[in-house]
């Protein structure tokens, strides 16, 4: 399996990013996919979850202002970032059992 995230970027504190991973190589339809994010210094944490059958669940610092969402049908996984704040700087990973994505920065700053 292979992932390409995307999305991020640089934004104000309360704006909004989306980003996608998209899986080539096999079909997401039967695994649980997660994001993960890599602030500087500190260690890896998990950010949000979707399972196969569409349940999600977030870190406790992102409820509420994170969505994520799968689309099977374009083998993608989103996650809808909202009122972001510049303690949500880091470089975002999706993960698929093994395999992760390359990352993709995101940077919250005024």
């Amino acid at each position: 399996v292979q992932l390409q995230a995307s999305g991020g970027g640089l934004v104000q504190p309360g704006g909004s990013l989306r980003l996608s991973c998209v899986a080539s190589g096999s079909t997401l339809d039967y695994y649980d996919i997660a994001w993960f994010r890599e602030a500087p210094g500190k260690e890896r944490e998990g950010v949000s979850t979707i399972t196969s059958g569409f349940s999600t669940n977030y870190a406790d610092s992102v409820k509420g202002r994170f969505t994520i969402s799968r689309d099977n049908t374009k083998n993608t996984v989103y996650l809808q970032m909202n009122s972001l704040k510049p303690e949500d700087t880091a470089v975002y990973y999706c993960n698929v059992k093994v395999y992760w994505g390359q990352g993709t920065l995101v940077t919250v700053s005024s």
